[in-house]
């Protein structure tokens, strides 16, 4: 299995955002448990996430779930719901349909805008990563190079993920498993988010479910 030395990139096309209609916490029928501060299963396509279509691929709710599909090679792509949070526990089922194992996906915290957002990072050949995005330059944090766990499930299947963005403290979690804890103090709030993106070989095709985000 080779190592991957190469950053995942910014989209040589930024994806238009769609207009927000944010469901805020409070606007719910049912008060949600203390602990959580966001949920969503998808199942609402007004639920307040980005959607948008172009060339490169698209960010949308299908089927119940919530869509990221790559189809341009190099390129990451993401949607966010448009909230705003300090210290978080993001959990999430990501699951790959289509395209090669050779991605990335996964889970992003302290958005603040295109360029600027931590992300926590798997691939379907195995391989994970804590990083950064500042500035519109991306960089790993803790490692060199995306590594390799025999824990991350591989090919057309479903891995739980869970990212802990908590003071300076960022950790990643996939299938229960912890696989990176480092630490970085340049963004201590934002909004939360869902990546995809590829490598050489476009196509990515990842499907999103279950998404919770909750206090530590």
């Amino acid at each position: 299995m080779k190592n991957k030395t190469t950053l995942i990139l910014l989209p040589f096309l930024v994806l238009a955002l769609a207009s927000l209609a944010c469901t805020l916490v409070s606007s719910r029928e049912e008060p949600l448990p203390p602990d959580i501060l966001f949920q969503d299963d998808f199942s609402d396509p007004s639920s307040g996430w980005d959607q948008t279509e172009t060339v490169d691929g698209s960010i949308g709710y299908v089927d119940g779930q919530y869509r990221i599909f790559v189809d341009v090679p190099n390129t990451d792509i993401w949607g966010n719901p448009g909230l705003d949070f300090t210290d978080t526990v993001i959990e999430v089922e990501a699951t790959k349909v289509g395209g090669s194992d050779d991605n990335d996906l996964g889970i992003i915290c302290r958005y603040q805008d295109i360029s600027n957002f931590y992300f926590m990072i798997i691939s379907n050949d195995g391989f994970y990563a804590i990083g950064k995005t500042v500035n519109g330059f991306q960089e790993l944090i803790g490692l060199e190079n995306m590594e390799f766990s025999e824990h991350i499930k591989t090919g057309d299947t479903t891995n739980q993920m869970r990212a802990d963005c908590i003071g300076s403290t960022l950790r990643l979690f996939v299938n229960g498993y912890e696989l990176l804890t480092t630490t970085d103090d340049t963004f201590s709030s934002g909004d939360v988010g869902l990546l995809a993106g590829t490598f050489e070989i476009p196509g990515t095709d990842i499907r999103f479910d279950n998404f919770v985000v909750r206090a530590p």
